[in-house]
């Protein structure tokens, strides 16, 4: 699959890696899209729009999906989808390098924000970053969709079957009784963040000094845990197309440990008030932007091999909120 070049920009004093694939720049998707249900908007005609995203399928897909949006609607969209971790995708937002992103609230709520605790309902969870993060930093969290990239962790269905866990709960009572058959690959993040790992050995009473536990990079873990040798469980996000496609089984996470990571746009204060039909084009878009649906793009990409351009374009098309040229 070929990927675009890397582009480098200073933010604040610091150097980030920013990889985006140009819808005007002859990337590695020149698409182009017309209206469909989104026409264009005079008070969106000729502004720039800066757009980012993380460095992961699911995020290069929704980054996509907002700049097919404003092309359609008559924006110039500038693409810097592909940055390289959460906290910089942030902090180019903070300093203005960026103007519009999809975002995760358990992120905001617990990475940008410092709080320890996360709220339990996907509403109240999106209510209470909204209003912490605009009164702290000036930002904008708006059109919420109803997908949840949280942590989970998954098993291979032949280990579901041949242990019988099924929660997380089930896990712990495995890696008390039987560390061996509870060996983990955790990716690097989960392994350390308090919302990853640490936090849910807390939660669910694991004793990590009986964990046998491998660390490696996210996208090894998948395999790694469907093939049952290194591994017989794994930390995923909840709703990577690899999941279903490898016949993995999410173990449920009966005490409620893992916050809730529905995707919202962010935008600065600024730039909403100069521009609020921005939110108001991408809140129908969202809105249908279930687990099952970001499941399927994901799938498309990470399983089939297609493009997220491609993928995002498509899916819009498909949805009648632009058309294809």
């Amino acid at each position: 699959m070929r990927r675009c070049g890397r582009l480098r920009v200073l933010v604040a004093t610091a150097l980030l890696v920013l990889g985006g694939c140009g819808l005007e720049s002859g990337g590695a998707v020149p698409l182009r899209v017309g209206p469909g249900s989104i026409q264009p908007v005079p008070e969106l005609d000729g502004v720039t729009i800066t757009v980012g995203s993380k460095d992961f399928t699911e995020q290069n897909i929704l980054g996509y999906l907002i700049e097919f949006a404003m092309t359609a609607a008559g924006a110039n969209v500038r693409d810097l989808t592909n940055i390289q971790g959460s906290n910089s995708l942030r902090d180019a937002q903070l300093h203005g390098q960026i103007d519009v992103a999809y975002d995760y609230t358990g992120t905001g709520w617990i990475n940008y924000l410092g709080n320890e605790t996360p709220v339990p309902s996907e509403l109240g969870q999106f209510e209470a970053v909204r209003d912490a993060d605009r009164a702290a930093h000036g930002m904008v969290w708006t059109a919420l969709a109803p997908m949840n990239n949280t942590y989970a962790l998954v098993t291979s269905s032949r280990v579901a079957e041949e242990t019988g866990v099924r929660t997380l709960s089930d896990y712990a009572r495995l890696i008390d009784a039987d560390p061996a058959a509870a060996a983990t690959c955790v990716g690097t993040e989960f392994n350390v963040r308090q919302d990853g790992y640490p936090g849910m050995a807390r939660k669910y009473g694991i004793d990590v000094g009986k964990v046998r536990k491998q660390i490696m990079q996210d996208a090894l873990v998948y395999q790694a845990t469907a093939d049952a040798d290194q591994c017989r469980f794994g930390s995923v996000a909840a709703t990577d197309g690899r999941i279903p496609a490898l016949n993995l089984v999410l173990l449920q996470d009966d005490l409620a440990f893992f916050p809730k990571y529905n995707a919202s746009l962010v935008l600065r204060a600024d730039f909403h008030e100069a521009h609020p039909r921005i939110a108001e084009i991408m809140a129908p878009i969202s809105a249908l932007l279930t687990n099952e649906v970001i499941t399927g793009l994901n799938s498309q990409v990470d399983v089939d091999g297609r493009e997220p351009a491609e993928v995002a374009r498509d899916w819009l098309v498909a949805e009648g909120f632009v058309t294809a040229e």
